[in-house]
């Protein structure tokens, strides 16, 4: 049974502040293993990544077999059927044209001191891409992943994909075709964010470090962090639904278990203000849930982690939501623009009865790469912005410097740093000397 709360319970405070704080990951800790790792690939390279292979991934493989060859992926592609191929290419162009519109621009100016100030954009050189491969694949975080590098100008995409015993799914491969990935390696794990940090004979280092894994791949990004960027340590995935009367309990309950069935650390939590939809809802729960294929994933994270709270209203619920600042949060109401304007915190927001979060993990556009484990107080999800660099730039003229150069001494000497200030000073005095003659 999911856990059920109203806000008027004289106990609820306590009650949420635990569910703000409840552990959903497995505890255990790996980052001593993932250490040992990096570091035996740092040391042997190729061979550490094949022996590694082997070893979790019962795949033989010798330096020369690590990238699937352009033969190979040919291959697999044509596997796929004319109807997939479709949906993934529209999913690509409509995933593109969205981060299309979010690159940004250079700018430059001249101030009143005559001081010629802006910054430009740039891209990284090469970009990493880390896509699971073990009990569920995704296509479609690959197209996430690769389509905002491409777009922000990555000039080298590197794609990472563990192949359990030699089976990988052609779909990926498909996306990776589509979002123009350069090179493909067979290779997952720590041991495939260590050789995209650091490089080895056969893949070379890369410059960031960019989608999900499990806890070797979490555990392992952080430690590579400073040596290369990474885009973010992604939890366990979340929906917040905020629903009042009149909304389908069936279409809630569906919305509800589609995050549910990603991991059984997932959670799904329903707000409203209507008591009789929370029956209803919880009650088309336990109906669908069953003719799941993924009933029993599903089914541990709504006993588990499930949560169905009755607000007094929808300010209420805003507020509540924004506490939890859930990656997805779904605002199936009669008037969702106006109570999305008083929700701050959330990764992605789906703005009514015909916008399900579903839609937006593979063709709505926005990136499903979101902040977990309520890092959306701080943080966003993935963009074009996370492939690219800013650069200030100034340039000041003679007359500029005279009028804000003795300031920048001044500090300089309140800082004890004389060379600071003798840098600037010996421009200041040539010319004043200039003015003097």
């Amino acid at each position: 049974m999911p856990i059920t709360l109203k806000t008027t319970d004289p106990d609820f405070d306590r009650r949420f502040a635990d569910i703000l704080v409840m552990k959903r990951e497995d505890s255990t800790d790996v980052n001593d293993a993932v250490a040992r790792i990096i570091a035996d690939t740092r040391k042997r390279g190729d061979l550490a990544l094949c022996e590694l292979t082997a070893r979790f991934d019962r795949l033989e493989l010798t330096p020369d077999s690590l990238r699937f060859g352009p033969e190979e992926i040919a291959a697999q592609i044509a596997k796929v059927s004319d109807e997939d191929r479709a949906a993934l290419s529209m999913a690509a162009e409509r995933i593109r044209a969205y981060h299309a519109r979010q690159m940004p621009e250079n700018a430059e100016w001249t101030d009143p001191e005559g001081a010629t100030l802006g910054w430009r954009w740039s891209p990284v050189s090469a970009a990493g891409l880390y896509v699971p491969g073990g009990q569920a694949t995704y296509p479609s975080s690959v197209l996430m992943n690769a389509v905002p590098a491409r777009v922000a100008g990555v000039r080298r995409l590197v794609m990472c994909v563990p192949a359990p015993d030699g089976v990988i799914n052609p779909l990926v491969l498909l996306a990776a075709e589509l979002a123009g990935v350069d090179e493909i390696y067979r290779v997952g794990g720590a041991q495939a964010v260590a050789a995209m940090a650091y490089g080895t004979d056969t893949i070379a280092p890369v410059d960031k470090i960019t989608g999900p894994g499990n806890a070797y791949v979490a555990a392992a990004k952080r430690q590579v962090f400073g040596r290369v960027g990474i885009d973010m340590i992604a939890g366990p995935s979340e929906v917040l639904i905020i629903a009042e009367g009149g909304q389908n309990p069936d279409w809630i309950a569906l919305d509800l278990l589609a995050q549910a069935e990603h991991d059984a650390d997932a959670q799904s939590i329903l707000i409203t203000t209507d008591p009789a939809l929370a029956d209803a809802v919880a009650g088309a729960v336990d109906r669908l849930l069953p003719s799941l294929p993924r009933a029993e994933i599903a089914g541990a994270s709504w006993r588990d982690y499930g949560t169905i709270i009755i607000a007094r209203d929808l300010d209420e619920a805003a507020a509540l939501s924004d506490r939890v600042a859930p990656e997805h949060l779904e605002l199936l109401v009669d008037d969702p623009e106006a109570l999305a304007g008083k929700c701050t915190h959330a990764g992605a927001i789906f703005l009514g009865a015909f916008t399900p979060e579903a839609v937006g993990d593979y063709v709505s556009g926005p990136n499903h790469v979101l902040p977990t484990a309520r890092s959306a107080r701080f943080s966003s999800g993935l963009s074009v912005m996370d492939f690219l660099k800013r650069t200030t730039i100034a340039r000041l003229s003679p007359g500029a410097l005279a009028q804000i150069g003795p300031a920048a001494v001044r500090l300089a000497a309140s800082e004890g740093l004389q060379a600071h200030g003798q840098s600037v000073q010996a421009r200041l005095d040539q010319l004043n000397e200039g003015q003097g003659s």
